[in-house]
């Protein structure tokens, strides 16, 4: 049997008024959710422990952008919305065997898109809307793969051994000028373009979600995070405070928060640490992190390799 300990928290930081981030804790064959419901000034850490069987776990972050309550709307739109298409699943309909191991990531995929669909709809038909939209970052963990479907600039790491990789890509300006060689990784911290996104729920009619899958190994732990926390802490940071509370994520989570409002808390921040523990896993070693880049439109037979950074 697999376990996923998750632990999930978001905070208004120290800048902003409002707070415009939301995450979504979903353990789809129970059809129960948690999300982000905490009013500014509070701070609590929602924790669950998932028994985690083949219909799996969602976890996701949000970070909504638009200005006034915009921001806010669109990100608690994305989170309710893709929770809706999963407990709104039809019991009975049948998944073609070929296709059942990819159920959840297929899921997950059209529910992004269908969140696109109703953010933006809503942002063209209420001026008080217009222009809102967000970014949205979910991983889907069943016993036998860890599937990513990723919009925008939230992140999601990965703990594994004593090593800490980065296993998404920010879908931003400054990471396609990283790509290009026209920029160092480093200039891209205090770049003038650095807020500057290519891909957001909302923001364009149609939107095309990355997607990724790896295989879970034993006491791995997810990150997932908005970029108020990346944007003030570096990953050998999250690595020191993770680890330094292995067996009270809880507290990392905290933590991790904390460090971010001390420096400059100029954002809202949210941040989900999730532990996988299962008796069927492999152990986790120091080598690389494969990814297979999915298709979502032609799953079985388009899948191209990528290899997680190792930060």
């Amino acid at each position: 049997m697999l376990i996923v300990e998750s632990h999930a928290t978001s905070h208004v930081g120290r800048v902003r008024q409002g707070n415009e981030d939301n995450f979504l804790m979903l353990h789809v064959s129970d059809a129960r959710t948690w999300m982000s419901s905490q009013e500014p000034g509070e701070f609590v850490i929602e924790s669950q422990v998932f028994e985690i069987d083949s219909s799996g776990v969602v976890l996701a972050v949000s970070d909504g952008m638009g200005g006034a309550l915009a921001g806010e709307v669109a990100s608690k739109m994305a989170v309710e919305s893709v929770s809706r298409r999963f407990i709104d699943q039809d019991p009975d309909e049948t998944i073609a065997p070929e296709n059942y191991n990819d159920a959840l990531v297929s899921t997950l995929y059209d529910a992004t898109v269908q969140a696109n669909n109703l953010i933006h709809s809503q942002g063209r038909t209420d001026p008080q809307y217009s222009g809102m939209g967000a970014t949205f970052t979910a991983v889907g963990i069943t016993p036998r793969e860890i599937d990513l479907v990723q919009v925008g600039d939230s992140r999601v790491y990965l703990f594994r051994g004593d090593q800490i990789y980065q296993v998404t890509k920010d879908q931003s300006l400054v990471q396609q000028l990283i790509d290009a060689q026209q920029i160092l990784p480093e200039e891209a911290e205090t770049h003038s373009l650095k807020n500057v996104i290519l891909q957001a729920l909302g923001a364009q009619p149609e939107i095309y979600p990355v997607a990724a899958r790896f295989e879970p190994r034993q006491n791995d732990i997810l990150l997932l995070c908005s970029d108020g926390l990346s944007n003030e802490i570096s990953s050998g940071d999250m690595q020191r405070i993770v680890t330094s509370n292995l067996e009270h994520l809880e507290k990392a989570a905290a933590q991790l928060v904390e460090l971010a409002n001390e420096r400059g808390g100029k954002d809202n921040i949210t941040v989900i640490l999730a532990r996988i523990r299962g008796d069927e896993l492999s152990d986790a070693s120091n080598g690389e992190v494969k990814l297979e880049m999915l298709d979502l439109g032609n799953i079985h037979d388009t899948a191209d390799q990528d290899t997680a950074e190792i930060l």
